[in-house]
């Protein structure tokens, strides 16, 4: 069923540094599954999603917005969240808009596809593949916590992942340490 696969591993990882209470925007959210992980944890979420089946399967969980991010207005300008999720989802023209939807002492969790992917499966497509360490350029300006590059099985695709973090200026001041999980 929709909407009810376990969370990315990825981002089931650094959940940890989203407290209870905190916003949440994910980005492209399909059919919910990592709307209804933070939703469980007390958090406040909000999807977009372009298809209207998603938007509907998700509705219940917090604030569900329809709108294609690709072609029409970006719906939430001026928001901004404690959490950016965004996994399996690439639209070159909308990285700076997703970054900075980010607040102080927020932050950014992004899983998605990278190049290599086409030698194992689809997307295959360059438009929907990140080139090498793309995505720490689009992270230029916040504190990077953790990032892979690489193959990964079951399924098997190339992937790159992030966990950024907008420092306050509080915190940029005292040097913060961030908690690694236990695999960390």
């Amino acid at each position: 069923m929709h909407g009810r696969e376990a969370p990315s591993a990825w981002v089931q990882r650094w959940s940890h540094l989203v407290k209870p209470g905190a916003t949440v925007l994910d980005v492209a959210c399909g059919h919910g599954r990592h709307l209804r992980w933070f939703a469980d944890r007390g958090c406040s979420v909000t999807g977009v999603d372009r298809s209207p089946e998603a938007i509907a399967a998700v509705s219940a969980l917090g604030r569900a917005l329809l709108a294609d991010i690709e072609s029409g207005p970006w719906p939430l300008a001026q928001e901004r969240f404690d959490l950016v999720v965004v996994t399996n989802y690439l639209w070159r023209p909308l990285l700076a808009t997703v970054v900075d939807s980010v607040a102080p002492g927020g932050v950014l969790i992004y899983e998605t596809f990278a190049v290599g992917n086409a030698s194992v499966g689809k997307p295959s497509r360059p438009d929907f593949l990140l080139q090498a360490g793309e995505l720490l350029q689009v992270c230029a300006g916040l504190r990077i916590v953790a990032f892979e590059d690489g193959f990964a099985d079951m399924p098997e695709r190339y992937l790159q992942r992030v966990v950024a973090i907008r420092e306050s200026k509080a915190q940029a001041a005292l040097a913060p340490r961030y908690p690694l999980d236990a695999t960390g």
